[in-house]
């Protein structure tokens, strides 16, 4: 994504003097859920975030991606219970397929197109039933159990309860919003904003050359929603593959006490450590999360006209960005990030990591 400097100048002065999002604003966590992986170290934050007023967490709707919705949605009941939230945030499961996107040919198209870091995902493993789930390092939830309402009327009734207030923060696939979105359109103007951690612009993907995880696994709904007219913020692989957790952050949070670090301790992470003390970690979800609370974590921010591939074959979930006026009404223009400030992001990263869990509501 070629940028001028004086394009980049504008942009960092813009973000120097926009405040920080007020307190509380309201926000839907649409989630393809994992305890100790980065989606569940965002609701870790979030519960905080939550617990203090900064965001007035609405619900969390779980939709297949790292995993099948199934698992997703059982980790997340027993999340909320284990940081003390579990009566105020509900669970709410959305959709376990992809709109278009067959799970069957999942081995055709990694044979087909080859696959990177992330090919991993629920896709390529058989869907569990409720006797296979596997629980949580804690157990499954004790007495949380999942909305009766689905996320997709969850998400457009509560839109319409607050038109013009809610956030939705989409670090799964965007299937639930792009359902919700067909079924009832009039839910468009009123959505305030859609922060996503997905795509990759001038990067690798990291589930097949062309692609980011979140993005192939559902292109077709990523396209619908990217194609409407609210607005919309991106945190690509562009900027979460130059934010990465360094040892030194991590041992700021092991060294505390607590079921969070204690989590962190027995992490995959921690195993990497152990083996290389010079890697780095990659906390995709974590910078949305950021971003959304306070955009000026992210030092360079580039307006471009966003879209998708959804043609089968190696650039299938490929995401575009144009920085150029383009000759169609079809394509929106979107924020995607590019760098963010990392020494301030991990400040605010660690502290919330370490505080003290079950969180305490503020009155």
């Amino acid at each position: 994504m070629r940028t001028t400097v004086r394009n980049l100048l504008i942009a960092g002065a813009m973000l120097a003097a926009a405040p920080a999002m007020a307190d509380g604003q309201k926000v839907i966590l649409d989630t393809d859920f994992s305890t100790m992986g980065d989606d569940g170290q965002v609701l870790i934050m979030a519960a905080q975030l939550h617990a203090e007023k900064k965001i007035d967490l609405l619900g969390i709707t779980t939709v297949t991606g790292n995993n099948w919705l199934k698992q997703e949605t059982a980790e997340a009941l027993r999340a909320v219970e284990r940081l003390g939230i579990a009566d105020d945030v509900g669970v709410y499961a959305g959709a376990n397929f992809p709109l278009v996107h067959d799970p069957k040919s999942f081995e055709s198209e990694r044979s087909l197109f080859g696959f990177g870091e992330s090919w991993q995902t629920a896709l390529h493993r058989p869907q569990p039933t409720e006797d296979n789930l596997e629980a949580p390092f804690d157990g499954f939830a004790q007495s949380t159990k999942v909305q009766d309402e689905d996320a997709i009327d969850f998400i457009v009734d509560t839109v319409k309860a607050n038109p013009g207030e809610v956030s939705l923060l989409v670090i799964g696939p965007v299937t639930n919003v792009a359902l919700a979105i067909r079924k009832n359109p009039e839910i468009v103007p009123m959505i305030k904003q859609i922060v996503y951690m997905g795509g990759a612009f001038d990067v690798r993907g990291n589930t097949t050359p062309a692609a980011e995880m979140n993005v192939w696994i559902d292109p077709e709904a990523a396209r619908i929603v990217y194609r409407e007219p609210i607005p919309q913020a991106f945190i690509p692989l562009d900027v979460t593959n130059i934010t990465k957790l360094g040892k030194a952050d991590f041992d700021r949070i092991v060294s505390a006490d607590g079921v969070v670090p204690a989590m962190f301790k027995d992490s995959w992470m921690a195993k990497g450590f152990e083996k290389n003390p010079d890697r780095k970690f990659s906390v995709f979800d974590t910078l949305a999360l950021a971003y959304l609370v306070d955009p000026a974590f992210a030092t360079q921010v580039e307006d471009a006209w966003v879209d998708v591939d959804i043609a089968y074959g190696p650039g299938y979930g490929r995401t575009y960005a144009y920085w150029q006026d383009q000759p169609t009404t079809l394509l929106q223009k979107h924020q995607v990030v590019q760098v963010f400030d990392n020494q301030r992001f991990f400040d605010f990263y660690v502290d919330l990591m370490t505080r003290p869990v079950p969180v305490k509501l503020a009155d």
